[in-house]
């Protein structure tokens, strides 16, 4: 299947409100500001990948409700293929941001819903999808046993297996082993390999001891100081690329790992398709919104190009 992007993960309906303060107990606000936006790191990942150009396909859980056909709207305008069983039992996941509005401070409560309920059945359901995957990638929003057969699965058929271990969670022993790549943030970085990761420094340390954990290549993400990429061979800076005024810094990673796929599916190298995730990333953090923030592929080349030209 080539060019073929597979990703298991969730699907939630972000509902946000904004107001001067938490409620205590018992009071009632009116706040400020309401919005309903789709969520979850492998749907958000997803659109991204669809967007930048790759065959995508993904598969989760839902319920048989309104978000879940929110969800089908987004995923058919971005151009992703669903792969889904319906829970009649249980509900779309759903997650309830509140951000206080004088200081964007936020306290959110994630119910990932049907999507709590996937297993290695979920897998075994789509193992020929899996396993003729151009690149497959998961998270941990779902439960880590799954994402952990089905990282299997597909390394043990050759597709390269991207692991985002997001959000941050233990790991069983030898599931980095199953990794082409691991896609930690800073904290997430930090919690894997116990190593604080505030510099360039500090990331080439946590990803050294990634790898002894048996992740072929890791790539740890650094929000303003960019990216860090580093296999057997190379340990490379990568720098932040400014797109333009930052908007909301929410769907970064998700845009950053969505393109990373897309690029490594289309053929690129490890360390070209590094920088184009860069690129897909500093374009999404310049508009509100996760899902919707995800830029296409015209648009990320064209950042790059236009990086190159400054550098020349």
């Amino acid at each position: 299947m080539g060019n073929t992007v597979v990703i298991l993960g969730i699907f939630v309906a972000d509902t946000t409100y904004r107001a001067s303060h938490m409620p205590r107990m018992g009071e009632t606000l009116i706040g400020d500001s309401f919005h309903l936006t789709p969520g979850g790191k492998g749907s958000n990942q997803a659109v991204a990948s669809a967007r930048t150009g790759a065959d995508t396909h993904f598969i989760t859980r839902l319920g048989d409700d309104d978000f879940a056909r929110m969800a089908g709207g987004i995923w058919s305008d971005a151009g992703v293929t669903p792969h889904i069983t319906y829970d009649a039992d249980s509900y779309t996941g759903a997650a309830s941001v509140f951000i206080e509005s004088a200081t964007g401070n936020n306290a959110i409560i994630v119910c990932p819903g049907a999507a709590r309920q996937m297993t290695s059945e979920d897998c075994e359901r789509h193992r020929t999808l899996i396993e003729e995957a151009g690149v497959f990638i998961t998270q941990l929003e779902q439960p880590v046993d799954v994402a952990y057969e089905a990282l299997k699965m597909a390394h043990q058929a050759g597709v390269k297996t991207i692991l985002n271990p997001a959000p941050a969670a233990l790991l069983p022993d030898d599931m980095l082993t199953f990794c082409d790549f691991v896609t930690p943030n800073e904290s997430e970085a930090e919690l894997l390999t116990g190593v604080a990761v505030h510099s360039v420094q500090d990331a080439e340390n946590a990803a050294r001891i990634l790898r002894e954990k048996g992740a072929a290549a890791v790539l740890i993400t650094l929000g303003e100081l960019g990216a860090l990429y580093q296999d057997d061979q190379d340990s490379i800076h990568i720098p932040a690329i400014n797109a333009g005024p930052v908007a909301e810094t929410t769907g970064a990673g998700d845009a950053f790992n969505g393109g990373f796929a897309a690029a490594l599916a289309s053929g690129m190298s490890a360390f070209d398709a590094a920088l184009f995730g860069t690129a897909t990333a500093a374009i999404s953090v310049t508009r509100a919104g996760t899902a919707a923030s995800m830029p296409d592929k015209q648009e990320v080349m064209q950042l790059i190009a236009e990086q190159s030209n400054q550098l020349s």
